[in-house]
């Protein structure tokens, strides 16, 4: 049996298992306060405030949190160490649940599962529900939910969106809204392809929030999804914390690691 886990939450879920392309990063260590010393003046320019707000986020060095059509989520991303680090928990309130963790420690990483009452239907699961499991790195390229080798660190794709910003205007000191127009994204992870056509011209213009911190870095950013196809209306929010300061990845204890199974890569594929 085969379960297609991108099916289960309009593409949100598997979109933010993002784990960025941190085999390729240098180790270099930012200079310390270097994120705290980005005061740059932030630009007047509503639009491009919120431009430059996301280039902090290139440095991968962070705390999010993402949540949205039933999907929660948090982590980190530390580049200095070449490691990043998620939990996810998706739950419609139609009865299908379901909670991931993912760990990556270059070179290596682990998948830890929660199929809820679906995991004990696929052979073998039920037993991996409290391990991590280890991923060979040479099988996870075709299980492409499961790739390390993405290049933006960026969980959300938030500096694609802001480039898709319309009519923005500064409603407070350091509070953004506008609209987006998201039908030619195709770089971010907080709105997919699926959900776009199911918008259809309703995908030019949502309505979103943003909030920046003194620094003009971006701290939230809060996007209104109206009712398309199945999906609900929803609010879809990204939120960023610890520029600088996020700590190195966890690596699982060794009596909970197992070898990921053969169903794991399947149904990632």
């Amino acid at each position: 049996m085969t379960v297609n886990i991108r099916r289960w939450s309009v593409g949100v879920l598997a979109a933010t298992l993002f784990v960025p392309g941190l085999a390729a990063c240098k180790t270099d260590t930012a200079e310390p306060g270097a994120a705290a010393g980005s005061s740059a003046a932030i630009p007047a320019d509503p639009k491009e405030a919120l431009l430059a707000s996301t280039k902090e986020i290139e440095k991968g060095n962070f705390t999010f949190s993402l949540a949205g059509a039933g999907l929660t989520g948090q982590g980190l991303v530390h580049k200095p160490s070449n490691s990043a680090q998620f939990s996810m928990k998706f739950d419609d309130g139609s009865g299908v649940s379901m909670g991931m963790e993912m760990v990556y420690i270059q070179p290596d990483s682990w998948v830890k599962l929660d199929l809820g009452e679906m995991g004990d239907v696929i052979p073998g699961m039920a037993k991996m529900k409290d391990k991590y499991q280890h991923l060979d790195q040479s099988k996870v390229k075709d299980a492409d939910a499961l790739s390390l080798n993405m290049e933006d660190v960026d969980p959300a794709g938030t500096a694609a969106l802001t480039k898709s910003m319309t009519d923005v205007q500064k409603t407070g000191e350091g509070a953004y809204a506008g609209k987006l127009d998201v039908s030619g994204v195709s770089d971010s992870a907080a709105i997919d392809a699926d959900l776009v056509k199911a918008l259809g011209a309703q995908a030019k213009s949502l309505p979103f929030t943003a909030k920046l911190d003194p620094q003009g870095r971006l701290t939230e950013l809060v996007i209104s999804v109206p009712a398309a196809g199945d999906t609900k209306a929803h609010d879809i929010k990204v939120a960023y914390a610890d520029y600088g300061n996020a700590t190195t990845a966890q690596k699982p204890p060794a009596d909970k690691v197992v070898e990921a199974s053969e169903q794991t890569y399947e149904m990632f594929k």
